[in-house]
């Protein structure tokens, strides 16, 4: 009577590529952009929930203020931090350089094993 038909198998889905990094950053400023924008129009109408309202009088407050310049201060620690690093490195560098010029100067090349004062020649 009835013939049962058959699904055709299910097709293995691609795996998504995900957005660049690039397009998410924009992204998400876009977003914050907007949710601003709306938030700006709901305080000036007066229809702005106290959450917002709340969120833009801490944005405001001295410990905020003061919190935002403590992170900054801590950014340009780090920065410093890093530089002095770097600049560690490289004095390293030119540390193992003079050496090596000077060792070739006394007449010891560190390629060169020395001879053992028994050796017989």
């Amino acid at each position: 009577m009835y013939e049962r038909k058959r699904r055709p198998p299910a097709k293995k889905a691609e795996p998504r590529q995900l957005p660049s990094a690039r397009y998410e950053e924009e992204a998400e400023k876009r977003a914050v952009g907007l949710a601003m924008k709306r938030a700006i129009e709901q305080m000036e109408d007066g229809t702005a929930s106290s959450q917002i309202i709340t969120h833009f009088l801490k944005l405001g407050s001295l410990k905020e203020q003061a919190e935002l310049r403590k992170i900054e201060y801590e950014i340009e620690l780090l920065q410093a931090k890093k530089k002095s690093i770097e600049s560690d490195e490289e004095r390293d560098k030119k540390y193992e350089e003079v050496i090596k010029a000077i060792t070739s100067y006394t007449g010891k090349d560190s390629e060169w094993e020395e001879v053992p004062d028994d050796y017989i020649v």
